[in-house]
């Protein structure tokens, strides 16, 4: 706690608050930035697998392979998503479910899920939008400050 807030307490509060900090279990920081990465690893080898089968059997380029494995990592996430399966390796996981696709698609299913019953149009589809609208609109604003970015340096000859 911040030592502005702490002038605020009394100290029956502040007492309070030391007595809650030594009886706070201790996280285990390091395993849970193993398990994070060992899960998020997983998902970019799964991914890394999907588009190395649409390569191999479907004769995709590497470079055209990557939209159709977005799709079906989108599917997956949105399958585990509605069978509970997704939110268990989230728990165990933490961050390491929040890969871009599989994350978005995980965030935006729960949402659809925990409002179907307002109805289609106001509960699913308005719930599930109200997450991704800001993740879209912030996404097209990076990209647009990054292309002005690269123009610029180009056009000053340093790329």
């Amino acid at each position: 706690m911040s030592d502005k807030l702490k002038k605020k307490l009394t100290p029956t509060q502040l007492e309070y608050q030391e007595f809650a900090q030594a009886r706070e279990p201790k996280r285990p920081i390091v395993l849970n930035c193993l398990k994070a990465f060992l899960v998020g690893g997983v998902i970019c080898v799964i991914g890394q697998g999907i588009q190395m089968f649409f390569v191999t059997y479907f004769h995709f380029s590497q470079k055209n392979a990557g939209n159709p494995t977005v799709a079906v990592l989108i599917i997956l996430s949105v399958l585990l998503t509605g069978l509970g399966v997704f939110d268990h390796i989230a728990q165990w996981a933490g961050a390491g479910t929040i890969i871009p696709v599989t994350g978005f698609a995980n965030t935006m299913a729960s949402a659809a899920i925990d409002h179907r019953s307002e109805g289609f149009v106001l509960g699913v589809g308005g719930n599930m939008f109200k997450i991704a609208g800001p993740v879209i609109v912030f996404g097209v604003f990076s990209a647009f400050v990054v292309s002005l970015v690269v123009i610029i340096f180009r056009a000053l000859g340093v790329m």
